[in-house]
């Protein structure tokens, strides 16, 4: 791996930096060593007594040998290897570790829903993924027990991507451990995590982002009304793809999820010639309309360092717990949102503020 990409590693594993932060630091400071250089000076300014943590070139490398060894490999949104649905996303995750020779080349579609999932509903997981993958289609999931499991175990003979929470040799859940490894052989295991990390629960929603990121469309087989999967299907909605859901019985409550999906405008979906119908009318696929690796952004006009240390108390006091957009912080702060969005990135150096990838900013 090059020093350049190198450094991209550093930047998007240091303490506090999220994907959003990561490419406002690029856009502000050029690269990223120029943006690790100036992490100390922009995370005290926002009041955090102690730089944040930043591994050392010599810990990266370390971290990129143990995954080469492992049979993996690590790449950047900037690398021509790099999904290219994935790179769509507004930010893209900066980095990936994937294993497995699966590329992503074609047409993917997600298959989520619960882990404590009835039989009829894994057998309907299993059936979708199964003409899915008969068809050409890369099945897409999370690797959770019950429908996951079943999608996963459906599309192995034609390919499946399995995405973790965890680092690239965590197995979770543990009995799921021989179809991890067996994805790794036939089909690609995709995570954001660094190798070795155990997952917490925050790295659940992110995992799930990516889901939906790599697939065109997401089907929801079951979900009970406060179900993961329903995050899922929201990302999906937010990044513009398609969302399709199964119904299911109202008496039992792992169907209320679907079926509220359904009745918001999700397409109902009985087989997989109903998936495949929908994708088809999409008329593009993973290897359409992208470029094949991602460039930074035309120049800006940034605000000066001054401005934000004006302004950058006043959206702190805005925020709380309650994630808000960072529109909707610049209308009450009456700053431009590039302003507000440079205080806001010094305040999530500072610990001080927790920036989601779809843009919603919270207190931390």
């Amino acid at each position: 791996m090059s020093a350049e990409r190198t450094s991209w590693v550093r930047l998007a594993r240091t303490e506090g930096v999220g994907p959003v932060t990561f490419f406002k630091l690029i856009e502000r400071f050029g690269d990223a060593d120029a943006a690790i250089d100036a992490l100390p000076d922009l995370a005290r300014k926002a009041g955090r007594r102690q730089a944040p943590r930043i591994p050392t070139r010599d810990q990266v490398e370390a971290e990129i040998r143990a995954t080469q060894d492992f049979g993996a490999r690590i790449v950047t949104a900037a690398d021509p290897d790099y999904p290219r649905l994935l790179r769509e996303l507004d930010p893209p995750p900066p980095v990936l570790t994937l294993m497995g020779p699966l590329t992503f080349d074609r047409m993917a579609c997600a298959i989520v829903g619960s882990r404590n999932a009835s039989a009829i509903g894994m057998k309907m997981a299993r059936e979708l993924a199964q003409g899915l993958g008969a068809h050409g289609v890369t099945v897409v999931s999370g690797l959770a027990r019950g429908i996951d499991g079943a999608a996963h175990t459906g599309s192995l003979a034609t390919g499946t991507v399995a995405v973790l929470a965890g680092g690239i040799n965590h197995v979770y859940p543990p009995e799921h451990g021989e179809l991890q490894a067996e994805i790794a052989r036939r089909g690609c295991l995709v995570t954001e995590s660094p190798f070795g990390m155990s997952p917490t629960a925050r790295d659940f929603p992110r995992r799930n982002r990516i889901i939906s990121g790599l697939s065109l469309g997401t089907v929801v087989v079951e979900a009970a009304l406060r179900s993961g999967s329903l995050i899922t299907a929201r990302l999906a909605a937010e990044q513009g793809r398609e969302v399709m859901a199964t119904p299911g019985s109202p008496l039992d409550p792992r169907a209320k999820g679907t079926n509220r999906l359904i009745r918001d405008g999700a397409a109902l979906i009985e087989t997989a010639d109903d998936v495949l119908d929908i994708l088809g009318q999409l008329k593009r696929t993973a290897a359409e309309e992208e470029p094949d690796f991602w460039s930074p952004p035309l120049a800006v006009d940034l605000p000066p360092d001054n401005d934000i240390d004006a302004v950058r108390e006043r959206i702190a006091d805005l925020l709380s717990p309650s994630p808000v957009s960072v529109d909707e912080l610049s209308r009450a702060a009456g700053c431009p949102v590039q302003l507000v969005m440079a205080a806001i990135v010094e305040l999530e150096l500072a610990g001080r503020a927790e920036v989601a990838p779809g843009g919603q900013v919270r207190a931390n």
